[in-house]
């Protein structure tokens, strides 16, 4: 069965295959052993994603993902692959599509548009409309750091607003370019921003990410 998280997770671990581990990618610090690292631990060591929410949990998962990425690179991307094992409940599409559709469209891009030559793709509209979803129920949250009220309008003209206020910023674009710019991405991402100057660079500077 093919679905957008498992999809883009196929594609993602084919490119790691190619590029191989020390790619760079848009993670700062990372390069694609470390970005694999991360994708695996999230898969397979429930013991340590606490850390990646919880600053005082931040050092154990630190020290599996460093012990992950030295894992030889075959395994690693294979890891990538193949995903969660069947006894965790991410093993299950329907979980699967809601924990990682955003999550590995997200470091997938992340991939391709830390390499030199890359262009922008055409998504799948099923893709599209989940990455719309998934954003409905998380740009409040990934906004919250930058004090202002944000909408996101999608080219068909569907909005999303982080504030019943007035928005100090529009953002316009695809589902997924407004992802990439939700999370932390802007400038790497294929948008629009309207506002003012003094808002635009309160959000540029205000920390998001995914």
């Amino acid at each position: 069965m093919t679905y957008p998280a498992r999809t883009e997770r196929i594609a993602l671990a084919d490119l790691l295959e190619v590029l191989g581990p020390d790619a760079p990618t848009l993670c700062a610090g990372w390069r694609t052993r470390d970005l694999a690292a991360h994708l695996v631990l999230r898969d397979r060591r429930p013991d340590a994603t606490p850390g990646l929410l919880v600053p005082q949990l931040a050092g154990h998962t630190a020290t599996v993902q460093r012990q992950l990425a030295t894992r030889p690179w075959p395994d690693l991307t294979q890891l990538v692959r193949t995903g969660p094992p069947r006894w965790l409940p991410s093993r299950f599409p329907p979980v699967d599509a809601m924990l990682n559709t955003t999550e590995y469209f997200i470091h997938h891009e992340d991939v391709r548009r830390a390499q030199d030559g890359w262009e922008p793709r055409m998504l799948d509209p099923t893709l599209e409309d989940k990455l719309w979803a998934d954003l409905r129920g998380r740009a409040k949250a990934l906004y919250r750091k930058a004090g202002m009220s944000v909408l996101l309008r999608r080219e068909s003209g569907e909005e999303i607003s982080t504030s019943p206020t007035e928005p100090s910023i529009v953002v316009v674009g695809r589902s997924g370019e407004l992802a990439l710019h939700a999370s932390g991405r802007g400038g790497h991402a294929l948008v629009r921003v309207e506002g003012e100057p003094a808002d635009l660079h309160r959000l540029a500077d205000a920390p998001r990410g995914i």
